[in-house]
């Protein structure tokens, strides 16, 4: 048989039948009512009377098969044809013994590798429709909540460590500021014993005016004509009135 048939099984395997009949009355609104989803469980028939699934186990491969529709564990719920596979029956037993290897029992997980998403990569292998989408939905929100969950805090993570680099950087040119204004005597700092420096008005002005970088260069003081001597003074004044009387 070509057909490839999903068996959907309410998932009703818990030790109380309080928390059983909930979980059915979940399923009966969100699918039924609403046609979101629910909690189920999966299972997938082809070439034979078996359908094949995926659950936990301590050891071993975690693929299973048993009668279709029997699943002891759970309450079965309907079956929808998928299609028709292409491939020949080795094949299709090929695919499960390379599955059987690929998942082991200790791998499952209920949100990132349960039933359903096993259902989906044997129907894809088997090139037919994969499951609806509602089969899933349930789970395939809950991973996708913990992945961003998990992403929001990396990027806290990063960001927390980029904050801290960025802070040591600071302090570093800080301290290296300090130091410099500690052998530097006109420095804005070496008023505050080498401490952490603090920008002095005068010093900031001269700074902006500039434009560039402080220097050790000292300054030249601009001479003026009261800063020329006196002698100095008298003897420019007697050229200039030697260079008048030639000129008459």
């Amino acid at each position: 048989m070509k057909e490839v048939i999903l068996h959907v099984y309410d998932v009703t395997n818990s030790a109380s039948a309080k928390a059983n009949n909930t979980i059915l009355q979940i399923n009966r609104i969100f699918k039924d009512r609403i046609g979101l989803g629910g909690i189920f469980h999966s299972a997938v028939q082809v070439y034979g009377d078996e359908e094949w699934s995926f659950g936990f186990c301590e050891y071993g491969s975690g693929v299973f098969s048993c009668p279709p529709g029997k699943n002891p564990m759970y309450t079965y719920r309907e079956c929808i044809i998928l299609g028709e596979t292409n491939l020949s029956n080795s094949k299709v037993n090929q695919i499960l013994r390379e599955l059987s290897r690929e998942w082991p029992g200790n791998s499952y997980d209920l949100l990132s590798k349960n039933c359903n998403h096993f259902c989906d990569l044997f129907c894809e292998r088997l090139e037919v429709p994969k499951l609806p989408a509602w089969v899933n939905r349930f789970a395939n929100a809950g991973d996708t909540a913990v992945e961003i969950a998990g992403n929001t805090a990396l990027r806290f993570r990063q960001a927390k460590t980029e904050i801290v680099t960025a802070s040591k950087v600071a302090y570093r040119f800080i301290a290296g500021l300090s130091t410099n204004s500690a052998a530097n005597p006109e420095s804005p700092s070496s008023s505050n014993g080498g401490g952490t420096p603090r920008f002095q008005g005068p010093w900031f002005k001269n700074l902006l005016a500039a434009g560039a970088k402080l220097t050790n260069t000292p300054e030249v003081p601009i001479e003026t004509k009261e800063a020329l001597p006196q002698q100095e003074r008298e003897g420019h004044s007697e050229e200039l009135l030697s260079r008048s009387r030639s000129d008459i």
